[in-house]
């Protein structure tokens, strides 16, 4: 698989679940052995899906929009800004994806809320 599309893949991914269509999005691009970092669910790809559905379940509107994605390597970074359902102010959210064999096999993320007020001039993205 290019470089390329490792970013496509990973893009593809994040965007699925966002959607809700998880089990499509663990069928196309996740390994069977995928580990995660998320502190809130058990590292194994099973739990991780589990809870993927359940946020869909819970939050049918969220959105995703992706604001960065970057690739180095077997390894993609992609900034997006997720809302769970319109008029939320969302977060910022990191997504680091570790590819083998064009599947991911390690995902990593890291959520920082978006403040009702900022004294950034810049904003958060």
């Amino acid at each position: 698989m290019s470089s390329h599309s490792l970013k496509d893949a990973a893009l593809e991914f994040l965007l699925l679940v966002a959607s809700g269509k998880v089990a499509e999005a663990f069928d196309r691009h996740a390994s069977a052995g995928l580990r995660h970092h998320n502190p809130h669910v058990r590292g194994d790809a099973a739990s991780l899906k589990q809870a993927m559905q359940e946020g869909a379940r819970r939050n049918p509107t969220k959105s995703l929009e992706v604001r960065r994605a970057l690739q180095e390597g077997n390894e993609v970074a992609v900034l997006s800004h997720v809302r769970q359902h319109p008029g939320d102010p969302g977060a910022a959210v990191v997504h680091i994806l570790r590819f083998e064999g064009g599947r991911i096999v390690e995902l990593w993320d890291i959520w920082h809320s978006v403040p009702q007020d900022s004294v950034n001039e810049n904003g958060m993205f």
